[in-house]
């Protein structure tokens, strides 16, 4: 069958279809900015159920086949660039009324085919403002959305369910005043770090969770790694990708890792490990995070942290969850924090340290330190001291510290203190 044919078939089985069966999501995308909406994330997180939520949206506004909507991961869509322009051929050919200004565009994992943001750009320019784009890899997307298409975008990140999602999706009502409901939080959180976000896990047998997730790792190595970026030592990758999820919440080091893989008469040099960690971060497996300073050049030079994607994965392909609770709640802090938007670091002066300092327009706005169990006295003086260091540092008047059950508050020399537990949190307002 000719590929404008199977645009066709594509296109009107689309419109056939009755609404989507899809769970909303608290990213809710804007229909109408005249901007190319960018929507970018690691991959299973939840991308094209946004996309077909907003087609819901649309659908109850105006004429479902006033919508194109293309999935590139589609094994039928094998495109080069010059045959992109099919599919604007196909859609009017089999909607010939219909006027293309009024059209809305979704494409979805368009950064499969080479030479899409020129494409992208036309329609832009010369058929509809109405564009939305989705994407796994932020490093492909984003530079060729800032050299082909600088001031026509809105970036947005998409990440696995947040806690309240998570919630949601379970069908649990929040309410801290009925114990029988504070209850099914607490027992959904255990579920939560353990299990990650990852939407698809809700709707599949638990015994199936871990497979499943390993399953995700493996695409996203050698599909969006490995194939993309022509990887050959795929030995030395793994490795390094697995030993980067192990080392989450904890400073990296690329030259122990080279002195573990040297040991192991594994061949790689240091400069692909450092390109190891951007395919890494490009793909949203793993995001680094680093140590404030008020010099940008002494920021992106110094040491650095690491926080993985989802808790879930990180038990599934490392380390184990009944051995690491402090480090899948300090991961699932993290990425609370990141969902928010917030441009985050982490402190470190010579004898304390602490996990969080949000920064808003180049100011620090606030302090979080991560706490499994405040129970140890040595541990609990020792998160203090690290907070209240950061406070003092950074004049702040209030600090917190996310435990995984605790809720406690006092000043202590004029810092207030406010210990609350993850689930308070991940839900502001309860």
């Amino acid at each position: 069958m000719k590929k404008k044919e199977i645009f066709k078939q594509i296109f009107r089985t689309f419109h056939l279809q009755p609404r989507f069966d899809v769970k909303p999501r608290d990213l809710v995308l804007p229909l109408d900015l005249g901007k190319i909406i960018t929507v970018m994330g690691v991959r299973r997180c939840g991308k094209t159920s946004i996309l077909l939520d907003a087609v819901n949206r649309l659908a109850d506004q105006k004429d479902k086949t006033s919508i194109l909507f293309l999935n590139f991961e589609d094994e039928r869509l094998d495109l080069a660039t010059d045959e992109l322009d099919l599919i604007i051929q196909a859609y009017q050919e089999l909607y010939p009324h219909q006027p293309l200004a009024d059209c809305h565009f979704f494409f979805d994992e368009i950064q499969n085919v080479d030479g899409w943001e020129r494409f992208v750009r036309r329609i832009y320019d010369t058929i509809t403002r109405n564009i939305i784009l989705t994407g796994s890899n932020s490093r492909l997307l984003g530079s060729e959305i800032a050299t082909g298409l600088r001031g026509r975008t809105l970036g947005m990140e998409v990440f696995p369910l947040s806690f309240a999602e998570y919630l949601r999706f379970r069908d649990i009502t929040v309410d801290m005043y009925s114990t029988s409901h504070l209850a099914a939080v607490r027992n959904a959180q255990v579920a939560y770090l353990k299990q990650g976000g990852f939407p698809e896990l809700l709707f599949l047998d638990h015994g199936y969770h871990t497979q499943t997730l390993q399953e995700y790792f493996h695409v996203l190595l050698y599909r969006d790694i490995v194939e993309r970026y022509k990887v050959q030592n795929v030995t030395a990758l793994k490795y390094f990708l697995k030993r980067l999820l192990s080392s989450t919440t904890k400073q990296l080091s690329i030259h122990k890792i080279f002195n573990e893989l040297k040991s192991a008469h594994i061949k790689i040099g240091k400069n692909t490990l450092y390109d190891f960690l951007e395919h890494a971060e490009s793909t949203y497996l793993a995001q680094t995070l680093y140590r404030y300073d008020r010099s940008l050049v002494a920021r992106e030079l110094g040491e650095k942290k690491v926080y993985a994607i989802d808790t879930g994965l990180c038990n599934a392909v490392e380390y184990k969850f009944s051995e690491d609770r402090g480090k899948a709640l300090e991961n699932a802090v993290f990425l609370e924090l990141k969902r928010s938007g917030r441009e985050l670091f982490y402190f470190r002066d010579q004898a304390n340290e602490c996990d969080f300092l949000c920064v808003d327009r180049g100011h620090v706005v606030d302090a979080v330190q991560v706490c499994h169990d405040m129970g140890d006295k040595d541990t609990k003086l020792r998160e203090l001291k690290g907070l209240a260091a950061a406070c003092r540092q950074f004049n702040l008047e209030k600090g917190t510290i996310v435990t995984s059950d605790e809720a406690d508050a006092w000043v202590q020399e004029g810092l207030h203190i406010d210990v609350v537990p993850f689930y308070r949190f991940a839900l502001p307002g309860t």
